[in-house]
């Protein structure tokens, strides 16, 4: 089974007319730190010159697991098994004339988790849902129904409506939980949020929760502000910086390991690691992970331009380049050039200054680093501070702020004039200490 389709600088490479594929093989070894069972690769796995196979390809793995129970699912369009196709076909050669050669073509299709484990047998019952549903199509923010998957027949329990904690009336009569979602690495994005809810209500109930990893896109460095306690909310719940360079397994294992859960009660956690990965490898998602994330471009500049969504600027959404451009309508002209119109598309009914001009910046085709930076906040903001008519728009949104920042410091730093060099400096020993923090819950080798 391949990915041929992450544009990785790890990944083998398809070309028409050869493929190369290098695999390499490491020897398992089991490794248990509290509750969580993990599968530990050899360190003598050549991770550089091998294929990246996420937690959902290791079939092997965890099948085992999952042979005669009931078996519920966490899941969306993301929770898929990569297949890799071959086909052979002569064709003329283009240089030899009248030759003919044989041309090796692959791409990579998926399938969906539920389904291949139906086919495998597996006893799934239920599916659960996060934020923009099974099948990924809803709104940020939007109250999610449950339902029935119009392809298997499966009741969908929405964990983004009536209640985002699964209820012991939904967990009923199942023997375990997989949790097979693809995260970014930001706290803000609310599928970690989920994943707390989800190990939490298992605990509570005895039903193991068995976690599928996949890589952090945004897995390389660690920054933003910490979440202070007394703003937690589902858009961020535990005391983490807003970028945490953690994957989705390894945040389950933390969870578990800081005692978060309600009544420090620990979920019984099995954790299918990536093969072939290590957190400084660049990686791209082949699927998007929401509908305003579309492509790799918009899930770098994502924990910079999300803080947007605590103000009155829109970061793209109502566009075909979410998260890679923002704008509104009283940034200054003179400094803002770049000019476009939000209109209700797919994943955004309603979004900011619909059908008005905004004044902007384009980043669609900006090569950006993976990292955090305050700059486009700041000099928005200095732009607002600028304008004549303020008192039509307030810039900020203190409480949905708040929220995303995790903290009241931030806004108060940015409007009272500090450099990000100044902000950021008083991040320094937050983040130190969440390093320390993290380091026992750690299952891949990078920074």
């Amino acid at each position: 089974m391949g990915l041929n389709l992450l544009k990785n600088t790890v990944l083998f490479k398809i070309t028409i007319g050869i493929l190369f594929i290098v695999l390499a093989c490491g020897n398992g070894r089991k490794s248990e730190v509290g509750s969580l069972k993990l599968e530990v690769e050899s360190d003598s796995t050549e991770v550089e010159n091998s294929e990246i196979i996420v937690g959902a390809n290791r079939v092997e793995k965890y099948l085992p697991l999952l042979k005669g129970k009931h078996v519920g699912i966490v899941a969306n369009q993301t929770s898929v098994i990569f297949e890799e196709k071959t086909e052979m076909e002569m064709k003329p050669h283009p240089s030899l004339s009248g030759q003919y050669g044989t041309f090796i073509i692959s791409t990579s299709i998926h399938e969906h988790l539920v389904d291949s484990l139906l086919n495998s047998n597996i006893n799934i019952t239920k599916v659960f849902s996060p934020e923009h549903g099974f099948r990924g199509k809803a709104d940020a923010g939007a109250h999610v129904e449950d339902g029935v998957d119009k392809k298997t027949g499966l009741p969908i329990f929405s964990l983004h409506g009536k209640n985002k904690k699964p209820t012991t009336e939904q967990l009923k009569d199942l023997d375990i939980v997989v949790f097979d979602i693809q995260d970014v690495g930001v706290r803000f994005y609310t599928y970690i949020s989920t994943l707390h809810y989800v190990m939490e209500a298992c605990a509570e109930q005895n039903i193991p929760v068995l976690v599928l990893d996949r890589p952090n896109p945004n897995g390389s460095y660690i920054d933003g502000p910490t979440l202070e306690k007394e703003h937690s909310s589902f858009l961020g719940m535990h005391p983490i910086p807003l970028v945490h360079g953690m994957t989705i397994g390894e945040y389950a294992q933390m969870i578990n390991g800081e005692g978060w859960l309600a009544n420090k009660v620990k979920a019984d956690l099995t954790v299918i690691p990536v093969k072939n990965y290590s957190r400084d490898m660049t990686y791209s998602l082949p699927i998007r992970p929401s509908p305003n994330l579309p492509n790799d471009q918009s899930i770098l500049l994502y924990p910079s331009l999300g803080l947007f969504e605590g103000t009155t600027i829109n970061a793209g959404r109502g566009t075909e380049f979410q998260f890679q451009r923002y704008g509104a309508p009283y940034l200054d002209t003179m400094n803002y050039k770049f000019s476009y119109t939000p209109k209700a598309n797919f994943g955004s009914k309603y979004p900011k200054h619909k059908g008005e001009v905004c004044y902007g910046e384009d980043l669609s085709e900006v090569k950006v680093e993976r990292k955090f930076t305050l700059t486009y906040i700041i000099e928005a903001y200095k732009s607002y501070a600028g304008y004549s008519n303020k008192d039509k728009w307030e810039f900020f949104n203190t409480e949905n702020f708040t929220k995303h920042a995790g903290t009241k410091k931030l806004q108060k730093q940015i409007e009272s004039g500090k450099t990000e060099i100044e902000i950021k400096k008083t991040w320094e020993s937050d983040l130190e200490s969440f390093k320390k923090m993290r380091e026992p819950y750690l299952i891949y080798n990078g920074r």
